[in-house]
């Protein structure tokens, strides 16, 4: 096989790839391995199957362009969420009390006579609260959203989580003293903190716009650690200023925020721990080799998960459009055969669906050729 590296990855994923061809350097992949490279004008060569991100998001990959292709795109939900959970605590004392703001002032001292006396004057502009007691809102409770809930209530926080769609994995590992609301509306009137931990998408671009926010609490704590495009600058700003949200601490810097009193950018440090890297290069060499080399799709963003144990002489898989008829149509040329079907996963995701069929012995080129010619095939693989 051979891997291409679009950006430098943690060196851990070196072993996993051992045996292959995997460089920077690579021609015409198999796989490629990435995390923040921008794809959206990239060619895509002839033999490639599959993209992992070596990391949660991925609006720097062209997932349609990918999924017309048969080309699997991959992430690593919760590979980073140690990381960024910590950030997150880190960023509810931040926003409780003034400490960027008090610890700017106190380096602005240097040099002057009698600093200590000047720091006992000084110190009342910088109170703050303490976070035990207050209600903490949690947006989204995904891997990072639920260990945030979880150690926000150790901290002495109450917490109010909002997703509907959250997993049956994560509602289990949610500590039961967390509340949850399928109401934005309760998050926003209640809470004294909030924090956001959803994707991004075209439903959840500036969600927290001027409509939401003049919902919220007076003098609330706002904490972006998602994605920027989330939070609307130009209210978040009119909001801080006003003093409606008393701080606004986010990962995701843009012009517009940097200097603004109350408004604390941190630099898209999430994810940035050695930790956190080698979590997400294992996480996602292990996905895109399990796939290369047997056809199974785990994390899959533009196609279903679909994974099976290899237990037959051979395997097909193949990429379709979710429409009507086309399995029975694939099933009919393997039972032209007279092929028997060991096993069998197929399942959909919005419009692209994913077969594996384990069969008793390989399937012939011609009726693989029969198979790829079906209207809405995309692309069929014998492994």
């Amino acid at each position: 096989m051979k891997i291409l590296k679009l950006n430098a990855i943690s060196p851990v994923a070196d072993e996993i790839f051992k045996g292959h061809e995997y460089s920077d350097s690579v021609q015409n992949p198999d796989g490629i391995m990435l995390r923040s490279y921008a794809m959206h004008d990239y060619a895509f060569g002839d033999r490639l199957l599959a993209v992992a991100r070596a990391g949660a998001g991925v609006n720097n990959i062209p997932l349609d362009r990918c999924a017309e292709k048969g080309i699997v795109v991959f992430n690593t939900p919760g590979a980073n969420a140690n990381a960024v959970k910590e950030l997150v605590l880190c960023e509810l004392f931040l926003g409780g009390r003034k400490i960027t703001a008090a610890a700017n002032w106190a380096q602005s001292l240097k040099g002057q006579d009698n600093v200590a006396k000047t720091v006992e004057k000084g110190k009342n502009n910088f109170v703050g609260q303490e976070i035990a007691g207050k209600t903490l809102g949690v947006i989204g409770l995904g891997a990072i959203g639920a260990m945030v809930a979880n150690a926000a209530i150790e901290l002495g926080m109450s917490v109010i989580g909002y997703d509907p769609f959250i997993s049956v994995k994560n509602a289990w590992l949610i500590n039961n003293r967390v509340q949850f609301t399928s109401e934005l509306s309760r998050i926003y009137a209640e809470c004294d903190f909030i924090t956001v931990h959803v994707p991004l998408t075209s439903d959840t671009k500036g969600m927290l716009d001027k409509k939401a926010l003049a919902q919220c609490k007076d003098g609330v704590v706002i904490i972006n650690n998602a994605r920027g495009e989330l939070v609307v600058s130009d209210d978040i700003i009119e909001a801080v200023k006003s003093g409606k949200v008393s701080r606004y601490i986010t990962d995701f810097p843009d012009e517009k925020l940097l200097g603004v009193e109350n408004i604390v950018c941190v630099p898209h440090l999430g994810a940035s721990t050695p930790e956190a890297e080698d979590n997400c290069a294992v996480m996602a060499g292990k996905e895109l080799m399990d796939y290369l080399q047997n056809g199974n799709i785990a994390n899959g963003v533009n196609y279903p998960s679909v994974s099976m144990p290899r237990t037959s002489a051979a395997r097909i898989c193949v990429h379709h459009k979710n429409i009507k008829e086309m399995l029975s149509k694939i099933l009919a040329i393997v039972a032209s055969q007279g092929i028997n079907v060991a096993h069998m996963q197929d399942s959909s995701k919005g419009e692209y669906a994913y077969l594996i069929l384990d069969l008793d012995e390989p399937l012939g080129k011609p009726a693989l050729d029969l198979i790829a010619g079906i209207a809405g095939v995309i692309r069929v693989r014998a492994l």
